[in-house]
């Protein structure tokens, strides 16, 4: 296992806006909830709120976009939900803190569930956000002329953001698909998407497997060409035979069976968000994502968020096209010998509907 010690990348100043929104943005939501408290509905302003520690790595990539706008919009508050926010760099810090009993719900990639509960805890989906994986493989421009197919990965040192997370996962599909052995490939833990932008710079890496907005803002500054991507629907029937649950809420089943006013105050919020990115125009992104995450170009943010746009579930409903399809994914990468032989115990435990049926329900009564 490869790992890489970063420095403070002299580039700093391109992204300075992007530290900035880190750093302020529990401040900055602070502000947002005083400002939507007169206008938030009559449910938020009469009762007390219910806290919900939210757990999210990357908090600022497209995957948790619905997340965030749920917060931002105020659909949260409106739902009775206030979300106390612990950022983490990797998915897998997000979800061993979930373990711990340091945070309620996840923001993170269904597969990370399925694998969870296979090592005896008991974890459960109840909200999707997205069905696509959104994670795109890039390779540096130095490198580019020695690039012919996906099997010259080998002699490459692959940046994923760490181990056991969505972005080592998804390296390792595209490294089976092209004949390779996931044991045998260069990876290097990269952590978040600075850090990442730093390494592919430095030449600590060769190639980057990493999300949105980074690798778009790599292609951007022609710093990568992505080679294979999950950005879109299209690109994931390529790769993945289909959508897929990828990233969604989730927690222990014993929190949501005990909390179910919070699982569906936290479902309100997403599936709310969810449909106002259906229709949502270039001015009502920008009025509704800090002006901080646009790193400096609301251009580029628009584009990268085209991009990604058709990932969004449109309903938060994980259906069985979803569910077979991210099982077919974690077989392909676990080395399963029957990837289609679905273990529908082992799946109807990981996820949930009820909340996002209840919505349903509410709306055709």
């Amino acid at each position: 296992m490869i790992k890489l010690k970063l420095s403070t990348p002299p580039w700093r100043s391109e992204w300075e806006l992007w530290v900035h929104f880190v750093i302020r943005r529990r401040q900055l939501g602070m502000l947002a909830a005083a400002g939507l408290m007169g206008s938030s509905s009559m449910h938020s302003q009469g009762t007390d709120l219910q806290k919900v520690r939210v757990g999210v790595a990357m908090r600022n990539s497209m995957n948790n976009l619905p997340l965030v706008l749920a917060d931002q919009l105020g659909y949260f508050r409106q739902a009775g939900i206030m979300v106390d926010w612990h950022d983490f760099e990797v998915g897998s810090f997000a979800n061993q803190a979930l373990l711990n009993g340091q945070v309620d719900v996840i923001s993170g990639h269904f597969e990370q569930v399925l694998d969870s509960n296979d090592r005896g805890h008991k974890l459960q989906a109840f909200v999707v956000q997205g069905r696509t994986p959104q994670i795109s493989l890039g390779i540096a421009m130095r490198h580019l002329a020695s690039y012919q197919t996906m099997t010259d990965l080998k002699r490459f040192k692959i940046g994923i953001s760490a181990y056991q997370t969505a972005t080592h996962a998804m390296a390792n599909v595209w490294s089976l698909q092209a004949g390779l052995n996931p044991l045998e490939m260069q990876y290097v833990e990269v952590g978040s998407m600075m850090t990442a932008m730093d390494a592919l710079r430095n030449g600590a890496v060769d190639g980057l497997c990493h999300m949105d907005p980074l690798m778009s803002w790599l292609e951007f500054k022609r710093d990568l060409r992505v080679v294979a991507d999950t950005r879109s629907v299209q690109s994931s029937n390529l790769w993945l035979g289909g959508a897929l649950a990828a990233t969604c809420l989730y927690a222990k089943a014993d929190y949501l069976n005990q909390k179910s006013a919070q699982m569906q105050g936290m479902t309100d919020g997403v599936v709310r968000a969810l449909r106002w990115l259906l229709t949502a125009g270039p001015t009502d992104i920008l009025r509704a994502v800090p002006s901080n995450a646009w790193i400096g170009d609301r251009a580029f943010y628009l584009g990268t968020f085209d991009k990604v746009r058709d990932s969004y579930s449109p309903d938060g409903l994980f259906t069985d096209e979803l569910l077979q399809t991210a099982w077919r994914s974690r077989a392909l990468r676990l080395g399963l010998p029957r990837i289609n032989a679905v273990d529908r115990t082992a799946l109807l435990a990981a996820y949930t509907n009820l909340a996002v049926k209840k919505i349903k329900k509410r709306q055709n009564s």
